[in-house]
C-alpha cells in the first residue's frame, strides 16, 4: 500500500513538472494592431467554446464535442504565419481552427447543432465539418488519422509545384500513433511541405504524458527520420507565430517537414463528457491565472500599446454579439431533410 501511495505521489510530481512554464520574455514584440488582431481571434474561439459548451448542456448539440478553451493561441499563432493557400487539417478539437481559419461561425454552430446551414449540411457534427473555401480539410475523429491525410496533402502540394504548405496539427496523444510515424518517414524521405504541430496539452483523453509516453519531448520525435523539432511556449501567440514563421518557411522552400511541439493546456476536459479529476483544481487555476493566452494579451494592451479599455471592451461586446447571432441561427436553422442521407455520397465525374 506504501509503494502505491509512493508512485502515485511520483506520478503527481512528474505532472506538475509536465505543465508549461510561463511565456518567455525573449520573444519578438508585436505591435499593436498585431495583438489587437490576436486578441480578438483567440477571443472569438474562446466565447464560441464556452456557448458550444451552454448549447451542449442544453441538449441542443449531440454526440462528443471537445472544447479548445486554453488552447488558442496555438492555431491563431500559427494562422498569422501562414499565407493564402496553405492549408489546415486537424483532429476532432477542431472548432478553433475552423473559425482561425475564417470559417463563418453560424456555419460552424449549426454544425454543431446538426442544421442545415451548417458546413455539412448537419450531417457531420463537431468532428466532421469542411471548407474548401478557407483550405480547411477537417477535423477527424480517428486518433492520428489526420496526420497521414496532412502528408498526402503536402505530397499533392509538391506534385502540383503551388509552395502550399500543409499545417498537419495533432495532439500529444496522437503523437503516439504508428501511422504518425509512417507519415514522419515519407515525409522526409520525399521532402514534403508539411508543419505538423503537436498541440501537447499535457493530458490526451485523460493520462498525463510523463504515464503514457516514454519520450516526453515530443518535438523530438523526429529524429530517427531527420526531422527538425522544436518546443514552443503554446500559450503566447508571440512565441507560437515566431517559430511557426520559421517552421513554415523550411518547408516552403524545399527542406521538407518540421515539427513544432506546442506546449499548451486544456482548461475543460477532454470532451464535456469528461469530469477530469485526473488533475487538480490548484493545476488549473494556477494555468489561467500565469498563463492564459488571452490575459497575457490583453495585459499587453492596456500596458505597453495604451489601448483604451473601452476599445478592449468594444472588441469583447462585438465578439459576444457574433457568438450570440450564430448561437441563434444555430437553434432556430431547420434540420436537413430526410433526403440529404441519400448526398454527398459519391463525386461524379466531370465531364
Amino acid at each position: 500500500m506504501d509503494a502505491a501511495k509512493e508512485a502515485r505521489r511520483g506520478s503527481d510530481k512528474a505532472r506538475e513538472k509536465a505543465v508549461p512554464p510561463p511565456s518567455a520574455s525573449n520573444v519578438p514584440a508585436f505591435s499593436r494592431d498585431e495583438d489587437l488582431h490576436a486578441y480578438r481571434e483567440m477571443l472569438l474561439i474562446r466565447r464560441f467554446e464556452e456557448k458550444a459548451g451552454q448549447l451542449y448542456g442544453m441538449g441542443l448539440i449531440g454526440g462528443f464535442c471537445h472544447l479548445y478553451i486554453g488552447q488558442e493561441a496555438v492555431v491563431v499563432g500559427v494562422q498569422m504565419a501562414s499565407k493564402d493557400g496553405d492549408q489546415v487539417i486537424t483532429g476532432y478539437r477542431d472548432h478553433g481552427h475552423m473559425l482561425a481559419c475564417g470559417m463563418e461561425p453560424k456555419g460552424v454552430m449549426a454544425e454543431l447543432t446538426g442544421r442545415r446551414g451548417g458546413y455539412s449540411r448537419g450531417k457531420g457534427g463537431s468532428m466532421h465539418m469542411f471548407s474548401r473555401e478557407k483550405n480547411f480539410y477537417g477535423g477527424h475523429g480517428i486518433v492520428g488519422a489526420q496526420v497521414s491525410l496532412g502528408t498526402g496533402i503536402g505530397f499533392a502540394n509538391k506534385y502540383r509545384g503551388d509552395g502550399a504548405v500543409s499545417l498537419t496539427y495533432m495532439g500529444d496523444g496522437a503523437a503516439n500513433q504508428g501511422q504518425v510515424y509512417e507519415s514522419f518517414n515519407m515525409a522526409q524521405l520525399w521532402k514534403l511541405p508539411v508543419v505538423y504541430v503537436i498541440e501537447n496539452n499535457r493530458y490526451a483523453m485523460g493520462t498525463s504524458v510523463s504515464r503514457a509516453s516514454a519520450q516526453t519531448d515530443f518535438s523530438k520525435r523526429g529524429v530517427s527520420f531527420g526531422i527538425p523539432g522544436e518546443q514552443v511556449d503554446g500559450m503566447d501567440v508571440r512565441a507560437v507565430r515566431e517559430a511557426a514563421r520559421r517552421a513554415i518557411a523550411h518547408a516552403r522552400d524545399g527542406e521538407g517537414p518540421y515539427i513544432l511541439e506546442m506546449q499548451t493546456y486544456r482548461y475543460r476536459g477532454h470532451s464535456m463528457s469528461d469530469p477530469a479529476k485526473y488533475r487538480t483544481k490548484d493545476e488549473v487555476a494556477r494555468m489561467r491565472e500565469e498563463s492564459d493566452p488571452i490575459e497575457q494579451v490583453r495585459k499587453r494592451l492596456l500596458g505597453p500599446h495604451k489601448v483604451p479599455e473601452d476599445e478592449i471592451k468594444a472588441v469583447d461586446a462585438k465578439v459576444r454579439e457574433i457568438v450570440n447571432e450564430s448561437a441563434d441561427f444555430a437553434t432556430s436553422d431547420p434540420e436537413p431533410d430526410p433526403s440529404e442521407l441519400w448526398t454527398d455520397i459519391l463525386l461524379e465525374p466531370s465531364r
